[in-house]
This record gives C-alpha cells, sequence and structure tokens, in this order.
C-alpha cells in the first residue's frame, strides 16, 4: 500500500500534467480502444508495460489464469467474463481480441501441486474448473511420448520448458476455442470484423510470443515479426 500511495504522488508530481489533456478527452469523447486484452491477474504481468500502451489503447479483462469459461457454461457460475467480452464487441467494436498467459502462472503450477489445492478455497477451485479441460489435454498428451515431444517442440518458446509453462501455453490455446464459442465472437470471426490471438509472456526473457496458427508453434514477437503481422494486417 505504501509503494502505491507513494506512486500517487510521484504520479501527481511528474506525469499528471503530461496525462491530464488526455484523461479529459477520455472522460468527453469516451473510450475507443480497438482490442480486448485477457490477461492474468498476477501481479508480474503488466499490459501496459510490455506492450507500451496508454490510457484509452486497450479494454482489459484479467481473471486467475487468464481464463474464458465456454459459451455452454456461462448460466453455471460466473459471468463477469462474458459480460466484459460482451460489452468490447457490442458497446466497443473492438476488432481483435488477444488471450494472454505467462510463464509461472500460479493458476497452472496449481494443477502441479497437491498441496496448493488442497489448501484452495471453493471459490477459487471453482474458477480454475474452467482450466481443467486444459489440464486434462496436457495429461493425455503426456502418455504419449512421441506425441508429447512433438507438442514441446512445437509449443516451447524456449528449450527444456518446465511442465507448468508448457500447460500455460497450451491453456491459451484452450481459452481462444472458448472464445471463439460465443455467438457474437464466432459471427464477427467468421466474418472477417473481427482476429482472436493468442500470445504468451515469458517473465524470465521479458519477450512476447505470439501463435502462427500456419507453423502451429509460439513464435517470438519481435521487432521484424511485429512489422511482418502489422503488413499482413495482423493475421496469424
Amino acid at each position: 500500500m505504501k509503494k502505491l500511495l507513494k506512486g500517487i504522488i510521484d504520479f501527481r508530481q511528474r506525469f499528471l500534467r503530461r496525462y491530464r489533456e488526455k484523461f479529459s478527452k477520455l472522460a468527453q469523447e469516451g473510450q475507443a480502444p480497438d482490442l480486448l486484452l485477457v490477461s492474468c491477474c498476477d501481479s508480474r504481468v503488466a499490459p501496459n508495460v510490455f506492450a507500451s500502451t496508454n490510457p484509452g489503447d486497450v479494454f482489459v479483462l484479467r481473471n486467475i489464469g487468464n481464463l474464458i469459461p465456454p459459451y455452454s457454461q456461462v448460466h453455471e457460475g460466473d459471468i463477469s467474463a462474458a459480460a466484459a467480452l460482451d460489452y468490447s464487441l457490442l458497446f466497443l467494436n473492438v476488432s481483435d481480441i488477444v488471450i494472454c498467459g505467462h510463464s509461472e502462472c500460479g493458476a497452472m503450477c496449481s494443477f502441479f501441486n497437491a498441496a496448493t489445492q488442497d489448501t484452495s478455497s471453493l471459490p477459487l477451485k471453482e474458477w480454475l474448473h474452467y482450466a481443467e479441460i486444459s489440464y486434462l489435454k496436457f495429461k493425455e498428451l503426456k502418455k504419449n511420448n512421441v506425441e508429447f515431444e512433438k507438442f514441446k517442440k512445437s509449443h516451447a518458446s524456449q528449450a527444456d520448458l518446465s511442465d507448468h509453462n508448457l500447460l500455460s501455453q497450451l491453456n491459451v490455446l484452450q481459452q481462444i476455442e472458448n472464445i471463439k464459442s460465443y455467438p457474437e465472437v464466432k459471427k464477427r470471426y467468421i466474418a472477417h470484423q473481427l482476429r482472436v490471438h493468442a500470445w504468451w509472456f515469458d517473465l524470465v526473457s521479458g519477450n512476447i510470443y505470439y501463435y502462427n496458427e500456419n507453423l502451429k508453434k509460439f513464435i517470438l514477437l519481435d521487432e521484424i515479426e511485429a512489422e511482418r503481422l502489422l503488413l499482413k494486417g495482423l493475421s496469424t
């Protein structure tokens, strides 16, 4: 809390004058972000830092595990993610959705830690239920050594990624599948009015990787690759 309060003072002294006009304009004209970013609550994941965004640039949905419940299960539990998705499409008319997972994700680690599962509260367990399908797919892959090695080569953005980080990447792809189950997303995606992207943030290196659908693997999003995507119209 001390850091937060001192940060407010620092912002007022060094940056408020620069941002005051921007905030005032956003208040008067409203927000018009062109992108919905779904990311984890993890305090180490800071999209405004690694993507250098400004106020008004991105509509952000954060939750534990960067999860999107399948459309068929929306009315069975928490609907906040679905509500944010609806708002971004129906009111903000975003043209892109990014689901961004990350390394060392506590939600993914919990599937490999029995002690964590035993001490988790009921709300947390119920929420992580939406990630169970990712874990089950991971376990099935690991039963077949040949298939698992193929999976590691195609999904690992670095050499020798740990199981929980491989699961984190697989989970991002599962959430992409989940979000495409929503009628409004499906309609816009088919009509080429909406693009959906899978990203993965590596905490150790600070690098962002994106999933290339054609190559079926995560690719480092560096200056060259970003320029290539921009020239292609952001398609993956």
